[in-house]
């Protein structure tokens, strides 16, 4: 199996697990309807852990744009296979997307929450504020990223990093992903979007292009921070774009602080 092929097959089944358990909680007559947030958040978790089983020994099973970036960023992935692996997972996670949809077939039109079916397939804000949307994305990734890098530091027992990394997914949708629901890796969103702007779903309503960015870009800027954070704290690697990497991340978010304390007061 090429690697390129192991991106897909990966991105294919976080979408299909991921998707497909947001599916049965939010979707009518689904014997898991209301199953709840604890519920997808483990399940997204344990999605990531069978993906990386399925691939990881022959692709590092990065199945997120983010990762890919991050790691090429820091020098430790060849920039070369980046669009080969971006365009691959993509590809993965509309597929999975698309299985879900007609796996759950019989129930879209059981259901007229157009919210929840567009939820099945991609993520949208709690409360909608753009720049606060980007920072929970960005931050979330970083924590990602920056925790991908530490947790590689360590030695496991045989065949148990998968399962410390679904951990990792899970801490972070229980403790970060309630305003965003945590895309956290631009390709689970976007190529699930495509999928739902495509597919003829009952009562879909719109895919929201006008979030699309935000689970693209904030997760995009969020791994090159974790990163370059990782490479300061543990490497003693204080080169200039490291700094400047952090130095926007650290403006964004004051920026943000501004916005809202100008607007409460």
């Amino acid at each position: 199996m090429s690697v390129y092929l192991a991106e897909f097959l990966g991105t294919f089944l976080l979408i299909l697990f991921g998707g497909g358990v947001v599916a049965g909680a939010v979707l009518k007559d689904s014997k898991s309807f209301n199953a709840g947030w604890l519920t997808i958040c483990t399940a997204w978790g344990l999605a990531v852990a069978f993906a990386i089983y399925a691939v990881g020994s022959i692709s590092g099973a990065h199945i997120n744009p983010a990762v890919t970036l991050s790691f090429a960023f820091a020098g430790e992935f060849p920039w070369a296979k980046v669009p080969g692996y971006i365009l691959s997972q993509i590809a993965g996670a509309f597929t999975g997307a698309v299985l879900v949809w007609i796996f759950y077939m019989p129930l879209w039109s059981k259901s007229d929450d157009k919210e929840g079916k567009l939820a099945i397939f991609c993520t949208g804000p709690a409360i909608r504020s753009l720049l606060n949307n980007f920072i929970n994305e960005m931050v979330a990734t970083a924590i990602l990223i920056f925790a991908l890098m530490f947790i590689g530091t360590n030695n496991f027992t045989e065949g148990l990093n998968p399962l410390v990394v679904g951990a990792l997914i899970m801490a972070i949708g229980y403790s970060l992903g309630g305003t965003t629901g945590f895309a956290i890796n631009p390709a689970r969103d976007l190529g699930p979007r495509i999928a739902h702007f495509l597919m003829p779903i009952k009562g879909k309503g719109t895919s929201d292009w006008g979030y699309a960015l935000i689970p693209i870009f904030g997760p995009i800027l969020g791994g090159f921070i974790g990163a370059a954070a990782y490479q300061m704290l543990y490497k003693n690697m204080f080169s200039t774009i490291n700094w400047l990497v952090i130095g926007l991340g650290i403006l964004i978010l004051l920026t943000a602080v501004y916005k809202n304390i100008t607007s409460e007061s």
